[in-house]
């Protein structure tokens, strides 16, 4: 259900005619849904702030070439469906998650489409995520430590890292047969 309701979120929000009243109602509208999930409210300020550069790249960009406006709307709605999906990933368990995720897919085995491999591709991306931002952190603290200045420097390591962690985790998984 709750997989449900992001998808109509995301589809409304993309179809619904856009103001700028529409994308503060619904970033107030995805905001107020943590107090009701009872998650304290640390855990939106925390989601908004993993969400800065974003706000940052992407608004300020949009700001520039298409103007204040059009920055609000279409970085609000970005913002929105992003908070949306990680209510459903902070208030919904994997293996729950997985398991709808391959009762929906399990049409596509028709078309060749293996639903167990999409459902697993699906959860290690999801899972993967909290890891690379763990060594983004770990790369801007190793920066601090040395008095280098973060920014685009902290890329190559941060692929560095992240990429043999996907090796790790292919070993791994070809280990056990699931690949």
């Amino acid at each position: 259900m709750k997989l449900l309701i992001l998808a109509a979120a995301a589809l409304a929000l993309s179809l619904v005619p856009p103001s700028e009243w529409s994308i503060a109602g619904a970033l107030a509208a995805a905001s107020s849904l943590y107090a009701l999930a009872r998650l304290p409210l640390r855990v939106l300020v925390g989601e908004i702030w993993r969400l800065r550069w974003l706000v940052l790249v992407l608004g300020g960009a949009l700001l520039v070439f298409v103007g204040p406006v059009a920055a609000w709307i279409s970085t609000g709605r970005v913002i929105a469906i992003v908070l949306l999906a990680s209510l459903l990933t902070l208030t919904t368990r994997m293996g729950e998650l997985i398991e709808v995720l391959r009762g929906l897919l399990a049409p596509a085995r028709r078309f060749g489409i293996d639903p167990e491999s999409v459902t697993m591709t699906i959860a290690l991306t999801i899972t993967m995520i909290p890891v690379v931002a763990g060594f983004a952190a770990q790369v801007r603290e190793a920066q601090r430590a040395r008095g280098a200045r973060s920014g685009l420097r902290g890329v190559v390591p941060l692929m560095v890292r992240t990429l043999r962690h996907a090796d790790e985790v292919g070993d791994a998984l070809a280990a056990r047969g699931a690949v």
